[in-house]
């Protein structure tokens, strides 16, 4: 072990292991590369983009244990979504690899179900396609109903539902299972003070039964109230992995600094919080984490 290095041995099994991963894209740009005049030219013409290399995550490491609920915060495009996306396996990262303990279920308001059908049709077609059989569905309907705050409109097409009530629902029927690992991607800032009562109720019932969780919001309050672990992602890059409290105070040092224009100020404010950054290496074959 190299000098400086800090060992720290995990007991028992860690529940979500992130190991080097890393996302690109290769997207369409509109702006012109470093050609002559007469080859722009000649690709304006024919409206032919040039492709670009989007880095959307860069490359980190990360061990989640059991009992932890990590709260993760950045600006838009910081990469959030897309940790979310490739720990939950709905994309897969350019390089490395997670590793779970169980498969880690995303819990959000964006669950595509179908307009046409009614409220209480997609509630079971939503526990279903969630794995779960008939009469698990079946179950859980009422309370899938009573959390959902929709009562006789339930019976009508969804397609007549304001935007709050499909979001609403999608979060009651998203929220309908237990599971070990889960993923909370803004689902808690959707609705009006009687459903998000209802639905901090459900997410504190969630995390006490599950074995690790994830979640994104830009409610400060709303991480700092719910998670014990915070990860900032700035432009793709890990800035901090620490204390709830120290992180939180970090990023709205930074937000701040930003708001007022003081962008030199608050690119230090990043700097120096990235160059304290204890970074994780995952050993193959070892159940221990190194810090340096």
């Amino acid at each position: 072990m190299d000098a400086g290095e800090q060992e720290i041995y995990i007991e028992g099994h860690p529940c979500v292991v992130v190991d080097s991963v890393a996302m690109r894209y290769r997207v369409a740009s509109s702006e012109p590369s470093a050609e002559d005049d007469r080859s722009r030219r000649f690709r304006r013409a024919v409206r032919k983009s040039n492709m670009v290399t989007v880095r959307a995550l860069n490359e980190l490491s990360l061990v989640v244990e059991r009992g932890e609920s990590v709260g993760i915060i950045g600006r838009n495009g910081s990469g959030k979504s897309t940790l979310m996306k490739i720990i939950s396996g709905q994309s897969k990262p350019t390089s490395g690899a997670v590793y779970a303990s169980s498969t880690p279920i995303m819990l959000g308001v964006n669950a595509a179900l179908v307009p046409d059908l009614s409220g209480d049709q997609n509630v079971i077609l939503g526990c279903l396609a969630m794995g779960m059989s008939r009469s698990e569905a079946g179950e859980r309907f009422d309370s899938i109903v009573e959390l959902s705050g929709l009562e006789k409109s339930i019976h009508l097409p969804m397609k007549s539902y304001s935007s709050g009530m499909s979001s609403r629902l999608r979060f009651a029927i998203a929220a309908a299972v237990d599971p070990e690992i889960l993923l909370v991607d803004e689902a808690l800032n959707t609705g009006d003070a009687q459903f998000a009562d209802r639905s901090k109720r459900r997410m504190d019932e969630l995390r006490e039964q599950a074995g690790c969780v994830f979640l994104v919001s830009h409610s400060l309050e709303t991480i700092s109230d719910m998670c014990t672990r915070v990860i900032w992602l700035d432009k793709g890059d890990l800035i901090m992995d620490g204390e709830s409290a120290v992180a939180i105070k970090a990023y709205q040092e930074f937000t701040k600094h930003l708001s007022k224009g003081n962008n030199n100020s608050a690119s230090e404010i990043l700097d120096n919080a990235k160059a304290l950054l204890v970074a994780t290496e995952v050993r193959e074959r070892s159940s221990r984490r190194d810090r340096r």
